[in-house]
């Protein structure tokens, strides 16, 4: 099972933030959209996910062509998007939002117990790191086929940052995540990236290939 862009283009009004990107991510595993700033990567996730339309290209999942399938039919497949700003619902508590997931939550505590003596506060209230926690263990409750997080440690300590992409790397799914710079926590693992400048890919390869001197 493969998720892929296909010479995807992406506009935001007059400007083009995908420049005919094509990509695939393969299940199970890892893969890494790479990319400062306005590279395109978490544009390359939202198409991937449905959130964003394409102006040119298709998205393709199962062998079978899904750019003109909506978001929330994406996501009933088993696709789940975990954005880098509002993954969770504020409002609601940390309880509350693992229960929407799932009733029995057990294996989100069991993933992260610092969630555990959070359960009854408002996610609007938790730090950025803990709110960071409690979408991934959303995510790890969905069982989702396709899991798209965008920059998964965000205001993780070091530690919690290499058990989430411990966490993610376990996973029996197509696990593909968008960073800035190839975490150190996956140094020796394999995956798959993808790194993207200015809306294409300018290199396509193992995450160990990226420590390897290249040709000029």
């Amino acid at each position: 099972m493969t998720i892929a862009l296909r010479h995807a283009r992406v506009r935001y009004g007059p400007l083009e933030a995908l420049h005919g990107v094509t990509l695939a991510a393969p299940s199970p595993g890892l893969t890494i959209l790479l990319g400062r700033n306005g590279s395109g990567r978490t544009t390359a996730l939202r198409a991937l996910a449905g959130t964003v339309p394409l102006s040119g290209g298709a998205v393709v999942w199962d062998g079978a062509d899904v750019t003109r399938v909506p978001a929330h039919e994406r996501a009933r497949r088993g696709l789940c998007l975990v954005p880098e700003r509002q993954a969770v619902f504020g409002s609601l508590t940390v309880r509350e939002n693992l229960e929407l997931t799932a009733p029995a939550y057990a294996p989100a505590l069991d993933a992260y117990p610092q969630l555990a003596p959070l359960l009854p506060r408002r996610a609007g209230t938790l730090s950025g790191g803990e709110q960071r926690m409690l979408a991934l263990s959303r995510a790890l409750l969905s069982r989702a086929r396709v899991v798209l997080v965008d920059e998964p440690a965000q205001g993780m300590s070091p530690a919690v940052a290499a058990h989430t992409y411990g966490l993610l790397a376990a996973l029996h799914a197509c696990v593909v995540v968008a960073e800035q710079r190839v975490p150190p926590a996956l140094h020796g693992r394999a995956a798959l990236v993808y790194e993207l400048r200015r809306g294409a890919v300018v290199f396509a390869g193992e995450a160990a290939e990226l420590r390897r001197p290249r040709p000029r």
